[in-house]
């Protein structure tokens, strides 16, 4: 089996692929532009490049089936291969799409650039053996678009044993840690309703790591907070340990999400997570048991969840213990392989 992928989901990958390997599959990683490339692209030097790479690469290694992570010149090369290719989703790439035309990609050039993203994901998923999107809500909004396609759901895995407790950094309490990141629009702009919980709760800090197109809009109203920290973006897993461990209660503070990896990890380090009830977000924590889905649009809800953590100490160690346990029967790498597995039997 080929993998192949964009470089900022290269370290799950690598985790999948070696869960594929301990099940006996032969397989081959890749990072896609490195492989085929084309217009658009960041790298110039990419624009005029053939398909000479991929083609030796599918004669030398002749995989039977090829998994890609991401709709780009490589996915597309792969699905007209004629070897059955599996393309994993992880967002809502039609809406996507559209807020970028909306907010970032108005100019004339990044239209552009933007329709040709547009084709090549429609050409991805139309010629695809199969689309797997990361949670049943997504596989909801694929359906809608392709309803006789085969579409089977492969939920992100992580690996449990790399989240674990440190003490390399120190933070004021109690905390509230937000890790997320602010490149789409539809998912970045909820946290402007955190001034008003940022002015409810002067005794509480709250921090944040990520980065992204739209930083300056989020952090523009909290500059003038003294319980709010913009930390930027941080290294993975190390720096992203680090901080998951020292924060009292993780928010995901998102107007839409499918599957966010960071709330596996918050569940991991065992801390009492709160997160928007939008998108697939319930589908990767327990209401209520291993944290909160508090409702869209509303710092009230937030305000009230943060304080009945934060005021019952023994309930907010519970609910982290059973946020980790829950991750780890659900979530855990290995059980991802073998459901994907499953699901590539049906295609070789």
């Amino acid at each position: 089996m080929l993998i192949g992928g964009a470089s900022s989901k290269f370290f799950h990958l690598k985790e999948f692929n070696d869960s594929l390997e301990r099940l006996g599959v032969e397989t081959k990683l890749v990072l896609d532009s490195e492989i085929y490339d084309g217009f658009p692209s960041r790298n110039l030097n990419n624009w005029f490049q053939t398909r000479r790479k991929f083609k030796k690469l599918i004669g030398d290694f002749k995989p039977e089936l090829i998994f890609v992570d991401r709709q780009r010149h490589f996915s597309v090369a792969a699905v007209e291969s004629k070897i059955p290719t599996l393309v994993h989703l992880r967002g809502d790439f039609w809406s996507e799409i559209q807020w970028a035309r909306e907010t970032t990609y108005k100019s004339f050039v990044k239209g552009i650039v933007l329709s040709e993203w547009e084709k090549m994901g429609k050409k991805c998923f139309e010629s695809s053996s199969a689309i797997l999107p990361i949670c049943e809500y997504l596989a909801d909004i694929t359906k809608k678009h392709y309803p006789s396609k085969n579409i089977h759901v492969l939920r992100q895995g992580i690996t449990p044993s790399r989240w674990f407790q440190t003490d390399k950094l120190k933070l004021k309490h109690p905390c509230v840690g937000f890790l997320q990141s602010a490149i789409i629009w539809g998912k970045a702009k909820e946290m402007l309703i955190l001034p008003r919980i940022l002015k409810s709760m002067p005794n509480i800090m709250f921090y944040w790591v990520g980065d992204g197109p739209y930083r300056e809009q989020i952090l523009k109203p909290l500059r003038k907070f003294e319980n709010f920290k913009w930390l930027g973006p941080m290294k993975y897993p190390d720096e992203v340990r680090d901080y998951l461990s020292e924060i009292d209660i993780y928010g995901l503070m998102s107007g839409i999400d499918m599957s966010p990896l960071t709330l596996q990890e918050a569940q991991l380090m065992k801390k009492p997570v709160i997160a928007t009830d939008v998108g697939g977000i319930p589908e990767v924590m327990v209401d209520g048991k291993t944290g909160f889905l508090v409702e869209k649009e509303n710092p009230t809800d937030w305000i009230d969840r943060i304080n009945l953590i934060l005021e019952d100490n023994d309930k907010a160690k519970k609910i982290g213990m059973e946020g980790r346990g829950f991750i780890e029967s659900n979530f855990n790498m290995d059980k991802i392989a073998k459901d994907f597995l499953s699901i590539a039997n049906n295609y070789i």
